[in-house]
């Protein structure tokens, strides 16, 4: 078949042909990537298992509208790292208590630092006021890339109006314009904005 890369979206253009033997080599090879991933995250076994098969679910679902089908792999691992941490997120949150320990009672109690809610409300502002110098549809573009669970580049494309091969740049622009308002340095140091 050729080169690793071509023999990827060859794979890939088979399994959307419907072929069950592409469908099958690409879950054996790519099996070991996706575990990878999940061990990254301390998983259990029954845990990884249950990531695997939300990945390989959400190939299914979205393999028609992978830009790139050569990108697969990495494809695999934002989204097997975005299943990790949704299990991890939701198992945190359901963790078994005796409610006859006395320990329980406060768990529910959040002590947050005096200043933390008026530092979070001062963030908040701060990235609306940067927001609004952005045009509306890069306002728009930054929003759906930002949805969970992900919206797929061909249906931001559809309500952007931005072409899927410009969707990257646009995004490029869009935060360096969002780092060279007046709040930059604000928004960098309260964890707003990356650094670089």
């Amino acid at each position: 078949m050729g080169d690793d890369r071509s023999d990827v979206a060859l794979l890939v253009a088979a399994a959307e042909r419907g072929d069950e033997d592409a469908w099958g080599e690409i879950v054996d090879r790519y099996t070991p990537l996706v575990v990878t991933v999940g061990q990254h995250y301390q998983l259990q076994s029954g845990e990884m298992q249950d990531v695997a098969q939300n990945v390989w679910l959400r190939l299914i679902e979205h393999l028609c509208d992978l830009r790139e089908p050569r990108a697969l792999p990495t494809w695999l691992i934002t989204t097997a790292r975005r299943e990790a941490l949704r299990l991890v997120t939701l198992s945190t949150r359901m963790q078994p208590t005796d409610p006859q320990d006395k320990s329980w009672e406060t768990r529910f109690v959040t002590v947050d630092e005096p200043d933390a809610n008026l530092l979070r409300s001062e963030r908040h502002t701060a990235l609306l006021e940067c927001f609004r110098a952005l045009n509306r549809r890069q306002r728009l573009l930054l929003t759906l890339l930002a949805e969970d669970p992900p919206v797929p580049y061909a249906e931001i494309s559809r309500r952007t109006g931005i072409p899927v091969g410009a969707i990257g740049p646009t995004r490029a622009r869009a935060l360096a314009r969002l780092r060279s308002t007046q709040e930059p340095l604000r928004l960098v140091s309260a964890g707003v904005l990356p650094a670089d």
